[in-house]
């Protein structure tokens, strides 16, 4: 029989950038509210930089689940469900690359530095359009919407399993 659980750098992604979201969305509404304006700067830095680590997380961890596919669900998840939870997983999937890439284009477009990416030596992949970087910001917060609603869902799925179901669905990708 093959082991139920994730393999370590599955759960180590998985876990580092859920953390890493965790932080950025509140940043990332913070950095936008009246009430931080005096701690814009530090906010927006932060957010970018996360942004970008988060990105380069995400693709290691589909090319990582390519290379070495979950495991199977237990048998006693109904095939409805089976369908619904590869759907959501290959969203979260799309929605944090789409963030990602959004929010990288946006801040270069509007001819805003990414610090992180500035002390690395990586050059802007594009220059400065106004009109770009202004569609951009809309498509990031919309983003921004579905990937908190699609993360509500996926955690209340996990909780589902683990506290009614009590399936061990969560034990599967508990941290090692």
């Amino acid at each position: 029989m093959s082991d139920p659980r994730y393999s370590r750098p599955a759960r180590l992604l998985h876990w580092t950038v859920s953390g890493l979201v965790a932080v950025t969305i509140p940043v990332g509404i913070a950095m936008t509210s009246e009430g931080f304006r005096a701690q814009g700067d530090v906010l927006y830095i932060t957010h970018k930089g996360i942004g970008v680590v988060l990105l380069v997380l995400v693709l290691a961890r589909a090319a990582y689940r390519v290379v070495v596919p979950p495991p199977p669900l237990p048998d006693s998840v109904p095939d409805r469900e089976r369908r619904i939870a590869g759907a959501t997983h290959a969203f979260l999937y799309v929605l944090l690359i789409f963030q990602g890439v959004t929010g990288y284009l946006r801040t270069v477009a509007g001819d805003f530095p990414i610090e992180l990416l500035d002390v690395l030596g990586v050059p802007p992949l594009i220059g400065e359009h106004p009109d770009l970087a202004r569609r951009l910001s809309v498509a990031h917060k919309i983003g921004a919407y579905a990937l908190v609603a699609t993360v509500s869902v996926h955690v209340a799925a996990v909780l589902h399993h683990a506290l009614i179901l009590r399936d061990g669905i969560l034990g599967r990708m508990w941290p090692p």
